[in-house]
């Protein structure tokens, strides 16, 4: 042991200069890609940082002097932990043939993206700047660069990152003074010596140097700078200010609207709506909730053509309520008779934006708690009955605060589709219909072509509810999403916002469609407001999925647990009034789907016969009873004579299908499972990519959308898909060749 011990201690002590520069180079790289924070997922960073440090531990620890065997090894540790840290989901069946066993690589692959692509990065950037960072001038050249870029993502963002720029400084200086001994060692091989044998006395004053230095540099003050760079000055001197690049600890309250290309988000200015935006997949909180929901923020009522903006406070008799802790909010209206479902939540901010309004399920009842410097409610949180709010005032604005979690409760109305029919969109009372007709404005420039095509298309509802459902199912069918519209469709002959797109664009995002929903609602008489907020976000993915022979709905039917909501998350949908019920939410958006709280299905009872009601009643049952016994046994025999015979027929396939199960091969239900993943790849190489936050089924029916010829197919597949994966029933080979079939024919469809 000793002697292993000391074998060690002589490797690493050969070249340690060496070693220590590989160290070094993989913390500056750490510390460098903290500019990445609030666009890069968490388990991003743990590959990112685990593939540097594996790198270093490989180059420092193992003994090897051919370069390229630890450049293997590297790609090799870099490959494993991508897999082993990225999601995957695997895919267990054994392929045969060749090509199935590329089919297998390829539905891995795919899902290593983009994370084994960072991983490279970070592995060939450690290897660059390990073969050249080898001189003191190109140590000071890797260092610098490090700084600098720090420092300028902290100038122009508002991620703190000083804390970095320290640590590279603090590197940068160990790596000059590890450098000057390597010198001293090489050069001076007898004052090494003489250093050595007194190592506290060489230490100790490097020691109290650098740390009086980063104490220091730590501690300063902050103060303004003297200096401002020329292009400070020069937007300064416009009367601009310099604009800053939101990550995950950005704090503006007053965002740019979605007008032009930005990122996806929480908007704070609906005034002018359209263009197109890039998706910010970064989190911005948790939501731990007993039932699936849309997190809504706030809602508009007073379209002008180009966007929405707030009503009156006049106009709606708008009254700010004092929250009392635990106590039930108060309503305008009143209890839905379809009843309600409570939604409990528990919100966790990730980012540190501040924003004007608390995100829950709607309607909100009650507010449990809010940590905010204890569990008590701040005096700055009101709540608006009349548009279903809970709003952070002056409070909130002037210390820039927002709170980092809170517990509310919401009272979901039950959808009663049947009462909704059987009621009228809007007040009946004359009093409540003018207090809120606001919700029925639009402008007087709104084309009549909007409330022309509204009526078109609600020509055969017969009553208010199936109008809403209609005009809903109307743009999900026949208009197309995109995050990046081509506005060059524009004539310029129109300037509404609404008919620009029913007649023009005809293609768009969620703001696209909820506000052409609101207006042609309204021009029907259907008070509507427009809504605001995030659709439901991810659940953390399952290691195994849902037990075998079980769909996700029936292991979660609630969907309870805790959801991951992004920016790319941000939606709006409408809610239509509909007396008797409140306010009822519809979803308009090509690919998005709302969680409804359904009501409970009643069991139908069976009537009990008491006994001696009438012989003959009991001479009839047994008759009845032989007869059907006859039937089963008949059923049965003719059931076993012709399973014999399909037996006899088919002997030839079912050997070669034994003797395929013997050696190992996969199920007829795996098989269609690889073939629906086959299936998939060629969809996203055709532009159709399934995005995170979709379930399959959800990126099959927005696929469909668009390959309206091809709808059935998908749809066939999807239920194939589905029974296969989870159904504990094995597939027979005539179904899983009918399937082999179908997707290779919707293969060919689409190239």
């Amino acid at each position: 042991m000793k002697q292993i011990m000391r074998s060690i201690g002589v490797y690493l002590s050969t070249d340690w200069f060496e070693k220590l520069r590989f160290i070094f180079i993989a913390i500056i790289l750490a510390n460098a890609i903290t500019i990445f924070e609030g666009y890069w997922w968490d388990e991003t960073y743990t590959i990112a940082y685990s593939t540097l440090f594996a790198a270093a531990a490989i180059d420092v620890l193992i003994p090897l002097r051919r370069k390229y065997l630890k450049l293997l090894l590297q790609v090799f540790a870099a490959i494993l932990i991508t897999t082993q840290l990225a999601r995957m989901d695997w895919i267990v069946a054994s392929p045969q043939r060749w090509q199935e066993w590329i089919w297998w690589l390829q539905a891995h692959l795919v899902q290593l993206n983009p994370f084994i692509w960072i991983s490279g990065a970070m592995l060939l950037l450690y290897v660059l700047f390990s073969m050249w960072a080898i001189t003191r001038i190109r140590m000071f050249g890797f260092v610098g660069v490090g700084i600098l870029l720090l420092t300028i993502a902290d100038s122009f963002t508002p991620i703190w990152l000083w804390d970095e720029v320290g640590m590279v400084v603090f590197i940068g200086l160990l790596w000059l003074v590890a450098g000057h001994l390597s010198r001293l060692k090489r050069e001076h091989p007898k004052s090494w010596k003489e250093l050595i044998e007194y190592p506290l006395r060489l230490m100790v004053p490097i020691a109290l140097v650098l740390s009086i230095l980063m104490t220091v540099g730590l501690n300063m003050p902050s103060l303004a700078p003297i200096l401002q760079d020329p292009y400070t000055i020069w937007k300064e001197a416009k009367g601009e200010s310099v604009q800053v690049f939101l990550g995950d600890k950005g704090t503006d309250v007053i965002s740019p609207n979605r007008s032009g290309n930005a990122s996806s988000g929480y908007s704070r200015n609906d005034n002018k709506l359209g263009g197109g935006f890039e998706f910010d997949y970064s989190p911005m909180m948790t939501v731990t909730t007993s039932h699936r929901s849309y997190w809504r923020g706030e809602s508009k009522a007073f379209y002008t053509g180009d966007g929405w903006i707030d009503v009156d406070p006049g106009l709606a008799g708008e009254e700010n309520i004092r929250i009392v802790k635990g106590e039930l909010l108060s309503s305008q209206d009143e209890p839905p008779k379809s009843g309600v479902t409570e939604v409990n939540q528990i919100v966790t901010m990730i980012r540190k934006d501040v924003y004007p309004v608390l995100f829950a399920a709607a309607p909100l009842s009650k507010v449990n708690w809010i940590e905010n410097e204890g569990l008590s409610i701040p005096t700055g949180l009101r709540w608006e009955p009349s548009s279903g709010e809970l709003r952070l005032l002056n409070w909130s604005m002037q210390n820039r605060k927002y709170p980092q979690t809170y517990s509310v409760t919401s009272s979901v109305p039950v959808l009663d589709e049947e009462l909704l029919r059987s009621s009228k969109a809007g007040w009946s009372n004359e009093g409540e219909a003018s207090r809120n007709a606001f919700y029925l404005q639009l402008p007087e420039s709104l084309p009549n072509r909007v409330k022309q095509l509204a009526e078109q298309v609600t020509a055969e509802a017969t009553n208010d509810y199936d109008k809403a459902r209609l005009l809903e199912t109307y743009l999900r069918l026949n208009y197309s999403y995109n995050n990046l519209p081509d506005e060059s469709k524009l004539t310029g002959s129109g300037s509404d916002f609404v008919d620009k797109f029913l007649f023009e664009l005809k293609e768009g995002y969620c703001d696209y469609f909820s506000t052409s929903m609101a207006v042609m609602a309204r021009s029907l008489g259907l008070p509507t407001r427009w809504v605001k907020g995030f659709a439901p976000g991810a659940l953390p993915a399952s290691d195994f999925g849902p037990p075998s022979g079980f769909r996700e709905e029936e292991v979660n039917p609630n969907g309870a647990g805790t959801y991951t909501v992004r920016n790319s998350d941000a939606h709006s949908w409408v809610e239509i009034y509909f007396e008797g019920t409140g306010w009822i939410p519809f979803e308009a958006t090509a690919g998005f789907s709302f969680p409804y709280t359904l009501p409970e299905e009643e069991v139908a009872a069976v009537p009990d016969l008491e006994p001696g009601d009438n012989d003959t009643a009991g001479a009839e049952a047994t008759e009845s009873s032989s007869n059907s016994k006859l039937w089963v046994w008949s059923s049965i025999s003719l059931l076993i004579v012709a399973a014999a015979a399909w037996l006899f027929i088919r002997r030839d396939k079912l050997i070669f299908s034994w003797r395929k199960l013997r050696h190992g091969s996969y199920t007829t239900n795996d098989r269609m499972v690889l073939e629906t993943q086959k299936l998939l790849r060629i969809c996203k190489k055709r532009g159709m990519e399934r995005e995170d936050h979709e379930t399959l089924r959800e990126a099959v029916l927005r696929w469909s959308q668009n390959q309206k010829r091809l709808r059935e197919d998908f749809k066939a597949v999807l239920n194939g898909f589905e029974q296969a994966k989870y159904s504990p029933v094995m597939a027979s080979s005539e179904e899983a060749d009918r399937f082999v079939i179908k997707v290779r024919s919707l293969i060919d469809q689409l190239r």
